[in-house]
């Protein structure tokens, strides 16, 4: 069996096969494939634990995933792996970035604003050997190739996500319909956050004042309206200069709305740590 000095993470051995698949299973997943250096990835990721635990920072909060633990990671949000079990085992399904505008597969975007606060959930073992048949599925259709296949993956893929949310409903309290202004809050983000980055914008969508809008957002989801503000422009930020390497420093910031490069250079390297020319290159090493 490989030891830890030999192990290379699969994430890392099949990125060809997740670009030309869209959907991949990988198994024997030990960790972060960056180790103790930030990790985003540009697809999105399920990760299905199996045994011993990780502990981790997901977009600067401390998180955790062990054995029957399921986590949902929407593109372009960083890990940092803080430290693990030396038995930690688990499953990632990948999908690649190019896949999640694929019609049956709208089930994801309509899970964003629910999974991308809470990635984790908990199942107990009845729940998990569940899911982890639906993962075996997925497996059997990869070795196979069946003419079909790509489609037979997406409906296995849909139902394993229904399944989860299934289970999810009961575990991590979302709300409810006490969640109604930061559900459009997050409706609103999404359409209108390369345009604008101020709270009163989003309050007037509301039809409430800035102060109460802020009071409102930070009861129902634990965090200002301005940290989600942040948190959806950044997120926008990595994704622009991972996947549109075409595109200039200047070109993204543009795109996001800011007057000057060096706006939104400090405002990049406020929220990150980084500027968006030193993030850009980490991505390449």
């Amino acid at each position: 069996m490989e030891n830890e000095h030999t192990y290379t993470h699969p994430l890392n051995l099949y990125q060809q096969k997740i670009k030309e698949e869209g959907i991949v299973v990988l198994d024997d997943v030990r960790g972060l494939p960056t180790g103790d250096k930030p990790f985003v990835s540009p697809d999105y990721v399920i990760c299905i634990g199996h045994r011993g635990h990780i502990n981790l920072k997901y977009d600067d909060i401390s998180d955790y995933s062990g054995q029957y633990t399921v986590a949902v990671i929407f593109p372009n949000h960083s890990l940092l792996e803080v430290d693990k079990t030396d038995d930690y085992r688990a499953t990632l399904i990948i999908v690649s970035s190019s896949v999640l505008n694929d019609p049956m597969l709208k089930i994801i975007s309509q899970m964003r604003y629910l999974y991308e606060p809470h990635p984790m959930v908990k199942l107990d073992k009845r729940e998990y050997k569940m899911v982890a048949n639906v993962v075996d599925g997925m497996r059997e259709i990869q070795r196979l190739k069946l003419p079909d296949w790509r489609i037979l993956m997406t409906r296995l893929l849909d139902f394993f996500l229904r399944l989860l949310s299934h289970y999810r409903a009961g575990k991590v309290d979302d709300g409810g319909a006490n969640m109604r202004v930061s559900k459009q809050f997050h409706q609103h983000l999404l359409q209108h956050v390369r345009e604008h980055r101020d709270v009163a914008f989003y309050a007037d969508k509301a039809c409430l004042s800035a102060k109460h809008f802020s009071a409102v957002i930070k009861n129902e989801t634990g965090h200002t309206a301005a940290y989600w503000i942040h948190l959806h422009v950044v997120v926008e930020a990595k994704m622009l200069l991972h996947m549109r390497r075409d595109l200039s420093v200047q070109a993204v910031a543009d795109l996001l709305g800011f007057d000057e490069q060096a706006a939104f250079s400090r405002y990049f390297r406020r929220e990150t740590g980084l500027s968006p020319t030193q993030f850009r290159e980490g991505m390449d090493s």
